[in-house]
């Protein structure tokens, strides 16, 4: 079995790939630009990748592939009419991240909430020693328990993060598809007008893609903190960009882009020093135990797809 891995740099130096490894022969690449996929993937059995986008354009010269697994629980960067009309197979890995992802929301809300990056400046510049004043108590930060979280998705992610809201003392609202849930469920203009937080935890699809649209972020609270470790795409980035340039919301979080990594022109490069901004390079999903269970799961689906008895096949 020929099995190559695109884009191992993305998994993390330190991340132990042996049980990918024994299942057949590995090459591996570090990183793979767009156009030396389709002569990397020539020959291969399976393909592991992370980010790289998979298509009819380099999909076509695969003449062996039989098997797809994206080191995600997302795969909207595989072209999954191609991968079904050539029957080529693509396995996810679903559940893997959830408390990694949860864990980096909520600090990222927390954070913002209690200005704790002003604070932290305050004293690292020398401002508190200068002052003679034992504290400070601007800007005005407000309890958990005096507010409404929103969360969008009631997956796995968006279930722990109401949890979590939930036990530190918020009133959670849950925008979801499926009616069934411990938490109140609502429809996202409510979440959007309503909301003192609003964190979003929905796949990229046709009904979801823009979601977070400008007209939605101008009925938000001047307050409104917005967590974003979903898909960058779920949001009008340049929207939400001027609205904290604006003033017109209290704060932004984000994990996911568009464009990754983004460039000088994307609308947050520009917002990337703000102090009630906190932009991280999509690094949510990958706690050390979340990646050893991505890779340990990865594994198994590779075996249990050549044994015959396939899981978590999306295609």
């Amino acid at each position: 079995m020929n099995i190559v891995i695109l884009d191992k740099s993305t998994l993390g130096a330190d991340i132990d790939l042996s049980p990918i490894r024994a299942l057949g022969q590995t090459v591996e690449y570090e990183a793979t630009e767009a156009d030396d996929v389709a002569e990397r993937i020539a020959d291969a059995d399976v393909v592991v990748l992370n980010k790289i986008k998979l298509h009819a354009g380099n999909l076509n010269v695969a003449r062996n592939l039989q098997l797809i697994c994206v080191a995600a629980t997302g795969y909207d960067n595989i072209d999954i009419t191609y991968c079904r009309a050539h029957d080529i197979a693509l396995c996810n890995v679903p559940g893997y991240s959830t408390d990694s992802v949860a864990q980096v929301s909520v600090a990222m809300a927390l954070s913002l909430a209690s200005h704790l990056t002003e604070y932290r400046n305050f004293v690292h510049s020398g401002e508190y020693t200068d002052s003679g004043i034992a504290n400070r108590m601007t800007p005005v930060f407000h309890e958990l328990s005096s507010m409404t979280w929103g969360v969008v998705g009631g997956g796995g992610i968006g279930t722990r993060v109401a949890q979590i809201a939930q036990a530190l003392g918020a009133k959670v609202l849950v925008c979801r598809r499926k009616a069934e849930g411990e938490f109140p469920l609502t429809d996202i203009d409510t979440i959007c007008r309503t909301c003192d937080i609003i964190s979003l935890h929905i796949p990229l699809n046709d009904s979801t893609r823009g979601l977070i649209s400008r007209e939605r972020i101008a009925t938000m609270k001047s307050n409104a903190i917005v967590i974003n470790t979903a898909r960058g795409a779920v949001t009008n980035e340049q929207a939400l960009a001027d609205a904290v340039r604006k003033g017109r919301i209290g704060g932004l979080g984000v994990d996911v882009f568009s464009i990754e990594p983004f460039g000088t022109d994307h609308p947050f490069y520009a917002i990337r020093d703000f102090e009630n901004v906190c932009l991280t390079p999509h690094m949510a999903w990958g706690s050390s135990e979340a990646r050893a269970r991505c890779i340990g799961k990865i594994a198994e689906n590779i075996q249990c797809f050549f044994a015959g008895n396939p899981q978590n096949q999306i295609v």
